[in-house]
């Protein structure tokens, strides 16, 4: 955990200082993003709150996201990150969304996708998307990878905006 959290200090600095906010939804991450975000001393000055969105009916209920809204939509993809980031930053009114989506493993993804497989997208002043594949199928390993990667991935679109 200390390893996440060092990753995300520098992106709760940048947004304390910017007076901005932000809220995370993650699957196979697990909640790992949004408690390495929030093991940051004064993250309560940014951190909106994280929600883990790991099942159909959580879309439904959580983020609102009709299953029309998400048809032709695959799962685990850049695209469905993006969406799972615009709706939860709507719904929050933040100035800032992270999203993660993917597969941990052992094994892969019922949509074809391999163990290690991640997609992050940030929602805000610019919108931004990104694939991870770790090649690994340990799961643990993976969910720390994937956090750390969002969390890096977030603090570089927020520092360019």
């Amino acid at each position: 955990m200390k390893e996440l959290v060092s990753h995300a200090e520098r992106v709760v600095a940048l947004l304390i200082a910017r007076k901005q906010t932000i809220v995370v939804a993650e699957s196979s991450a697990g909640g790992l993003i949004s408690a390495a975000l929030l093991a940051v001393p004064g993250a309560s000055a940014c951190m909106r709150g994280g929600i883990v969105v790991y099942t159909r009916e959580m879309r439904r209920e959580i983020l609102g996201l009709r299953d029309d809204e998400v048809r032709g939509i695959t799962p685990s993809t850049e695209q469905y990150a993006l969406l799972k980031a615009r709706r939860v930053r709507e719904r929050m009114n933040t100035d800032w969304a992270l999203s993660e989506t993917g597969a941990t493993g052992p094994t892969g993804s019922r949509y074809g996708f391999p163990p290690g497989h991640a997609c992050f997208a940030v929602a805000g002043a610019v919108e931004a998307s990104r694939t991870l594949e770790t090649g690994s199928a340990d799961r643990v390993e993976n969910m720390q990878d994937f956090a750390a990667a969002a969390i890096d991935f977030l603090a570089e679109v927020v520092s360019a905006s």
